[in-house]
């Protein structure tokens, strides 16, 4: 197996970036940190020194000081875990799950639904033509087999997955596709002057992001620039359905504003955002944002220098490039479900112990954001930034398997302590995970608390807004 470091420095290679930019790494800790067959403890640890060595390159870049950087991987691990880790004035904030969501028996093997939004579960009673209630979709299931529910679920707003063993998956079309794909693809699309931002405090400070983004993997990933000291702003729209306990967690360090890009006034708002940003993250369905004119080439010919960043399910070429995913069902769909039951001896498919490819795809797509700002500043240009949930879990994959790693412990939010920090918020005291890439002489730190989606206007901060929301 390779070794954590060997892991970053291919990854960092990856993007363009030369080894000897790459800053000292403290990676202290051990495999497994998690009852699991597979390293997750190794793509917490990697993808997040990635994000940290980001940062200090950047602050190096800008000016400030070489600077270690230390992950440590327990903390890592609680850090992917920070949604089930949060609690708001001494209680976790609420489910995270829709009672109807989880894995069913079907006619020929199993499958897995998502109805965390209401217009999902709806359009997957009305596919299954059966009540919401869980015996109901049970009952439906039975006797249809699971891969022809998968396919008609597609032309639906119905969100589902077949479980599929690993060698299923490398045959499947999307999989052979995906296995061509990078970890990390940074393009340039643009020509743009270099932009080098002056030395400040903090590695990131007067990056602006504008965070198009729900649910965990495109949030943590503008979460994880604003522990650095981007200024992010985060864009919903009020007709949208959300989740108020990972918006909670995902939301330190942001501001947020809501938009409805249905409407012309919303659509002219977020230009004028988009025209001010040094980073347009989102990760809608692909083609969502294109089709109302916020394409990543129409973006960077509106502002050139823009970094796009573009968060997808299953990869970006291949029959299931704009079919919508979560985390729970890219790991059913691509085998990981199935290869962790066979190895604890289960029969029902068998999830891994954390969200780990939305952690470790908002982690890496912060790193190439990172990449892309490092380049822009020595090369200039505009660029594109593309991280998927199945490419991802390819690489956690690739890093191989643990004997006996489902005999680790699991850990609890006690063991965890050590890693929380607390905060006011309009929602109450928040305790929750700090970030865990800890640079020697910038430490990250939320500058602001998490706020309500609608908290702010469609406007960037000014010095005296970022003042007063100070840590």
């Amino acid at each position: 197996m390779r070794s954590i470091a060997d892991l970053t420095v291919q990854a960092w290679r990856g993007v363009g970036l030369a080894p000897e930019d790459l800053p000292p790494l403290d990676l202290a800790g051990a495999e497994p940190a998690l009852p699991s067959s597979f390293r997750i403890g190794a793509l917490a640890q990697a993808s997040l020194a990635l994000v940290g060595a980001g940062a200090a390159a950047l602050h190096r870049m800008r000016g400030g000081p070489a600077q270690r950087v230390a992950v440590d991987m327990d903390h890592a691990v609680a850090e992917f875990r920070s949604e089930r880790l949060l609690h708001c004035d001494g209680a976790p904030p609420g489910d995270l799950w829709d009672p109807l969501a989880g894995a069913y028996r079907t006619a020929d093997g199993w499958l897995r639904v998502h109805t965390n939004f209401p217009h999902h579960r709806d359009a997957l009673t009305a596919l299954l033509d059966c009540a919401p209630e869980r015996e109901a979709i049970a009952a439906a299931l039975a006797d249809r087999a699971a891969e022809a529910v998968e396919r008609d679920a597609a032309e639906t707003d119905a969100v589902v997955a077949a479980l599929r063993p690993f060698a299923a998956w490398d045959a499947h079309p999307q999989g052979r596709a995906l296995a061509a794909e990078p970890l990390i693809a940074l393009d340039r699309i643009g020509d743009a002057p270099p932009e080098r931002p002056p030395l400040d405090a903090r590695p990131l400070a007067g990056v602006r992001v504008l965070d198009l983004t729900r649910v965990i993997a495109g949030p943590v990933a503008g979460r994880t620039l604003a522990a650095h000291g981007a200024e992010v702003l985060r864009v919903t729209g009020p007709q949208l359905p959300a989740l108020p306990a990972l918006d909670l967690d995902t939301g330190r360090g942001k501001r947020a504003t809501q938009l409805d890009l249905d409407r012309p006034d919303g659509r002219a708002a977020l230009e004028r955002l988009a025209a001010g940003a040094d980073v347009f993250l989102q990760s809608y369905r692909p083609g969502a944002l294109a089709a109302r004119g916020f394409g990543a080439e129409a973006l960077a010919a509106r502002r050139p220098g823009v970094i796009v960043a573009d968060l997808s399910a299953y990869g970006f070429t291949g029959p299931w490039a704009d079919r919508r995913g979560f985390d729970s069902l890219v790991q059913t769909a691509t085998g990981f479900n199935a290869a962790e039951a066979a190895a604890a001896g289960d029969d029902a498919p068998r999830p891994l112990p954390a969200q780990a490819l939305d952690h470790g795809a908002g982690a890496l797509l912060a790193f190439g954001i990172q990449a892309a700002l490092l380049r822009r500043a020595r090369e200039g240009g505009s660029w594109r930034v593309r991280v998927s949930l199945a490419r991802t879990g390819l690489w956690l994959r690739r890093m191989g398997r643990l004997d006996g790693g489902l005999a680790a412990a699991d850990p609890d939010r006690a063991s965890a302590a050590r890693f929380l920090e607390e905060s006011a918020s309009p929602s109450g005291r928040l305790s929750a995970v700090a970030h865990a890439a800890r640079l020697s002489a910038a430490p990250p730190t939320y500058a602001r608390p998490s706020v309500p989606l609608d908290h702010d206007g469609p406007d960037w901060a000014t010095e005296s807004d970022a003042k007063a929301n100070g840590p």
